[in-house]
């Protein structure tokens, strides 16, 4: 232990930088303890508090840009890409774009402290072509707030700290444990009411084929694009005589979808996630015949359907 005490030590500005890095990269590790504990040591004279925030910054700055070029260059797959490797699959990207809505660039300033918009921020930014200088204020402004904060903790309540992690040096292998095993539960919890949320949407979706027959039939089904506006204009094309009601908005104007004939959803995420969830609320709000579309709009791209450029209003249902 006393080993790993000096490499800290020695190298605690490259040890902080690279915790920040790989955790802004998305990969499951907090730099939240790293943080406190640079902010206790600096109370103690053992680090310069400019020198940590300067490292902590650099590391944040540096996997964020990456991320928001990365969503100027593939736009909102990177964004269905994240999304696939989430607890919460796309409602990640729905409450970033419900943010920059009320918030704007100070969305920016906010999302490291809200589970799911820290990772999903920067490359949403891109993808919306968010001018670069702005990305960077706001971001910047965010890091400090984010990384100082934490760090100012740890700076101001050292001394409680160096009791608990005394205490941590005592227990051991018995405190991975203790913190281990909740998180492990939570995990695995997650990850089943996954699988059982996937399992439904497969019973229940509608597939590509089946939905071209429907539109060809006596009696069409509403077909609902729930796509965010940015996503729609990002993507730039749209399903042949659709109703656009972002999901956010669904409930509210769930007066404008017919209740006496199917109703289809749609949207650009992986797995129909979005559109299965919004199913589910249509059913508990009087909408038995609401159902995804497998595989979304990519999927019936993909088929050789035929897409309609987007237009300034919505199409209005017979």
């Amino acid at each position: 232990m006393d080993a790993i005490i000096q490499f800290l030590l020695q190298h605690g500005y490259l040890f902080l930088f690279l915790l920040v890095f790989v955790e802004q990269l998305g990969l499951p590790v907090s730099a939240l303890p790293g943080l406190l504990a640079m902010g206790a040591l600096a109370a103690g004279d053992r680090f310069s508090f400019a020198g940590a925030l300067a490292a902590a910054f650099a590391g944040s700055v540096i996997a964020d840009t990456g991320w928001y070029l990365l969503g100027r260059w593939r736009g909102h797959a990177v964004i269905r890409l994240l999304c696939r490797i989430a607890l919460e699959p796309d409602t990640c990207v729905r409450r970033t774009l419900g943010a920059f809505d009320r918030l704007g660039t100070w969305t920016l300033a906010v999302a490291k402290f809200l589970p799911g918009l820290s990772l999903i921020a920067p490359p949403l930014a891109g993808a919306s072509r968010m001018s670069p200088l702005v990305f960077q204020f706001g971001n910047g402004i965010g890091t400090i707030l984010w990384a100082g904060g934490w760090m100012l903790l740890g700076y101001l309540f050292h001394t409680q700290l160096e009791v608990l992690a005394h205490w941590g040096l005592r227990l051991g292998a018995f405190l991975i444990v203790l913190l281990a095993v909740p998180l492990a539960v939570y995990v695995v919890l997650k990850f089943q009411h996954r699988r059982r949320f996937l399992r439904l949407i497969h019973q229940a979706r509608v597939g590509v084929d089946e939905l071209a027959l429907m539109l060809a039939s006596a009696e069409p089904p509403a077909v609902i694009d729930l796509r965010h506006p940015d996503e729609v204009a990002a993507d730039g094309g749209i399903l042949p005589g659709v109703r656009r009601i972002p999901a956010a908005e669904l409930e509210r104007r769930r007066g404008e979808i017919p209740s006496d004939r199917d109703v289809v959803l749609y949207c650009n995420c992986p797995r129909e996630a979005s559109s299965a969830a919004m199913a589910l609320k249509l059913h508990r709000l009087g909408f038995p015949r609401a159902r995804p579309l497998a595989g979304g709009l990519d999927a019936w791209r993909a088929a050789g359907r035929p897409v309609d450029p987007v237009g300034p209003a919505a199409s209005v249902w017979s």
